[in-house]
C-alpha cells in the first residue's frame, strides 16, 4: 500500500516555494494545495470565498470587515458578529485536516505544519531565497517594477510571520520550526527540488 504522506512548505515571498511545492506534489503523485485551500475553507464554513482571499495569511480580519465586504452582504453585514480572525482560522484548519486525512498532500503555507503537527509521516520544509532572486521573480510574475516587488516581498514576509507566529506558537522562518530549511538561490529551483525530494524520501523511508 502506498504510504500516506504530508509535506508542508513554508516560504518567503518570491522564493519559489509554490513552484517547489507543486513540483514535489507532481513528482510524488499527491494532492497540491496552495490557494486551493481557500476554496476548501469556503466550503467548510459556508461563507463566501472572498472572506478567505482578503485575509489569506493575514492577521487582522476585523479591521477590514465593514467596508470591503459590504458588496457581499449589503451595508448591514449580517455576519459581522459571527466572524473573527480565529473563526476564519478554525474553518481553514478544519479544511486542512480533512484534506490531510483523505489524501497524501503538499500544503503551502497557512500554518499547515502546525495544524498537522500530530500527523504521522509528515515533513515540514521552509524555502528562502536571496532578495535579488525574490525581487526578480515577483517583478516578472506580477509585471511590476523591482522597487514595487521588493516592497511586496518585505510586506508579504511580515504578514506571513505575524500570522504564523500568532497561530502556531512557533517562529516563522526559524530553523527549529521545520525539518529542513533551504535557500533556493544556492542550487537553483530544479536542484533544490531534487535535494528536498531526496530528503523527504529518506525521512519518510519511501
Amino acid at each position: 500500500m502506498k504510504k500516506h504522506i504530508i509535506i508542508n512548505v513554508g516560504r518567503q515571498l518570491g522564493s519559489g516555494g509554490r513552484i517547489i511545492g507543486n513540483r514535489i506534489a507532481q513528482d510524488f503523485n499527491i494532492k497540491f494545495y496552495d490557494k486551493e485551500l481557500l476554496d476548501l475553507a469556503a466550503q467548510e464554513s459556508g461563507f463566501d470565498k472572498r472572506f478567505f482571499e482578503r485575509n489569506d495569511e493575514h492577521k487582522g480580519f476585523l479591521k477590514v470587515l465593514f467596508s470591503p465586504f459590504a458588496p457581499i452582504f449589503g451595508s448591514s453585514n449580517p455576519y459581522a458578529n459571527q466572524l473573527s480572525d480565529e473563526s476564519l482560522f478554525k474553518f481553514q484548519s478544519d479544511a486542512i485536516r480533512k484534506a490531510a486525512e483523505k489524501d497524501s498532500c503538499v500544503f503551502v503555507g497557512r500554518c499547515a505544519d502546525y495544524i498537522l503537527r500530530d500527523f504521522p509521516n509528515k515533513v515540514d520544509i521552509f524555502i528562502t531565497a536571496d532578495m535579488a532572486d525574490r525581487v526578480k521573480r515577483v517583478s516578472e510574475t506580477l509585471d511590476i517594477s523591482e522597487k514595487e516587488a521588493e516592497k511586496k516581498c518585505i510586506e508579504g514576509d511580515e504578514n506571513r510571520a505575524k500570522y504564523y507566529n500568532y497561530y502556531s506558537a512557533k517562529t516563522w522562518g526559524r530553523a527549529e520550526s521545520y525539518d529542513l530549511c533551504i535557500n533556493s538561490s544556492v542550487l537553483g529551483i530544479d536542484s533544490t527540488i531534487e535535494l528536498v525530494e531526496d530528503f523527504i524520501s529518506q525521512k519518510l523511508h519511501l
